[in-house]
């Protein structure tokens, strides 16, 4: 299915780094226990292993604090919520949320420790409200190659990330935002579409612009 958007989208010959980073405020406690965060990591690990580089999803998840995880790969992902998360002490978890230190490491990822030019494609989990200082990172980050996927699961009204294509002061449009009530009421065709929408758009203004190798 990941293909057949690939195809449709002209994404076929993309290569990638693909990460994610999750949401483990408070009010996502449940979607962890329900196993709708591991449902997530699988159905997106599937557009990693399409075209990320070695077929990894790097993985970070955050609250007031964040934690950089072991990539998951279509080798270990089985239980990789329960094992490396709700197992795994040294994650702060269910406290309050504060974005832009996650987005912060994810940026020092990529320009920094692995600064090759190659393009980045971040899906960032949420679950409502964001601290609205994210709105400079979004902005100061648009030189940068990396791409910024909100996807919006659960009911609330999420009012900054759907703001997202009217910010101004950027170089290129490096984010986009869709909403996703019960992902696990989505088919695979509708979630692939819905999250390659707006990257190939950004790929074309980002080569134009000089931000990645043409």
């Amino acid at each position: 299915m990941v293909q057949i958007t690939l195809e449709k989208k002209k994404l076929t010959n993309v290569t990638a780094k693909v990460g994610i980073v999750l949401d483990i405020t408070g009010s996502m406690q449940g979607l962890y226990k329900n196993g709708t965060v591991q449902e997530v990591v699988e159905r997106i690990l599937a557009v990693a292993c399409k075209f990320d580089d070695n077929a990894a999803l790097d993985v970070w998840v955050y609250d007031t604090h964040f934690s950089r995880l072991p990539s998951v790969t279509e080798k270990d992902f089985n239980q990789y919520v329960q094992t490396h998360i709700l197992n795994n002490d040294a994650i702060h978890k269910f406290g309050r949320n504060n974005e832009p230190p996650v987005m912060e490491d994810v940026i020092r990822k990529y320009t920094v420790e692995q600064d090759d030019g190659m393009p980045v494609f971040i899906i960032f989990i949420n679950d409502g409200g964001v601290v609205k200082p994210i709105k400079k990172v979004i902005t100061a980050s648009s030189v940068l190659p990396i791409f910024w996927q909100f996807v919006g699961i659960g009911d609330s009204d999420f009012e900054v990330l759907k703001k997202l294509d009217t910010m101004e002061g950027r170089l290129v449009d490096n984010a986009n935002f869709i909403h996703l009530d019960d992902i696990s009421a989505v088919s695979d065709e509708s979630l692939y579409d819905q999250l390659l929408n707006e990257f190939p758009r950004w790929l074309e203004a980002a080569k134009e612009k000089r931000i990645i190798r043409p």
